[in-house]
């Protein structure tokens, strides 16, 4: 899906961002069925939608440390 898919979006970036683009941004769709992600980075490209039971997982196993090891 991409962005133009969409109705518009607030879309949120982490405050770990930098200047130089190396960030994804979340939003919450209109309707509350998910949350879409996106490259900040290429916003008019694709988007790929979760549900909240999927990011919920995902934002707790970040927290829990399961992905550190794919950290340079």
């Amino acid at each position: 899906m991409s962005a133009a898919d969409l109705p518009p979006l607030k879309w949120r970036k982490s405050g770990r961002s930098n200047p130089s683009g190396n960030c994804v941004e979340l939003a919450e769709l209109p309707d509350g069925t998910g949350i879409a992600m996106r490259n900040s980075r290429f916003p008019d490209g694709p988007v790929l939608i979760y549900t909240h039971a999927e990011i919920d997982a995902f934002i707790h196993g970040a927290r829990d440390g399961d992905f550190d090891d794919l950290l340079p």
